[in-house]
């Protein structure tokens, strides 16, 4: 098995982290309140982990990710990520959110349309509440019904989130669909 490496960085927002095996990505980590919560974080995430820097496409990587919670309407969707750790119905939920460009949202029930059943919005829900890839796969601009926020399982929970949509230029409680 590959070791899985990591490297904590600033932004906008404050201390994020990457996390990878090889030339593919296996977590991000938001601000967890310091250097220490976050390294522990990751620990607890991954066995075998050691700090160190940055590849060149990790530091591409971070580059664009700061960059996007300074405002700049990156696109991330090119970004490696290990999709087969998920059974097929998050990957589908990833795939779509993924696709939702800065400053645009969908409501959790649209995902599920696109999915074939808008009663899966629940289950929508629930597999953006485990995303381990927060900005890259933007589990932010998923919102509810109406134009409300939902919830947001990264700490500061929907303020955190309601902080991100706002860096790209959306406005909660208007239109929820943008495209």
């Amino acid at each position: 098995m590959t070791k899985t490496h990591f490297t904590l960085f600033d932004t906008a927002i404050g201390l994020c982290g990457l996390a990878w095996r090889d030339d593919v990505i296996v977590g991000v980590l938001l601000p967890e309140g310091g250097e220490e919560k976050s390294r522990a974080r990751f620990h607890r995430r991954f066995d075998d982990l050691t700090e160190t820097q940055p590849t060149p496409m990790v530091a591409g990587l971070i580059e664009r990710i700061r960059a996007l919670l300074d405002g700049q309407p990156v696109d991330l969707t090119d970004a490696p990520l290990d999709m087969s750790v998920f059974e097929p119905f998050s990957r589908r939920v990833y795939e779509i959110a993924r696709a939702i460009p800065p400053g645009q949202a969908l409501t959790y029930g649209e995902i599920a349309e696109r999915l074939g059943d808008r009663l899966l919005a629940r289950d929508v829900g629930q597999a953006m509440g485990k995303n381990p890839y927060p900005i890259i796969i933007p589990c932010h601009r998923v919102v509810a019904a109406g134009g409300k926020l939902g919830g947001f399982s990264a700490r500061g929970g929907s303020a955190t989130k309601q902080k991100l949509l706002a860096i790209e230029g959306y406005a909660p409680g208007g239109q929820a669909s943008l495209f």
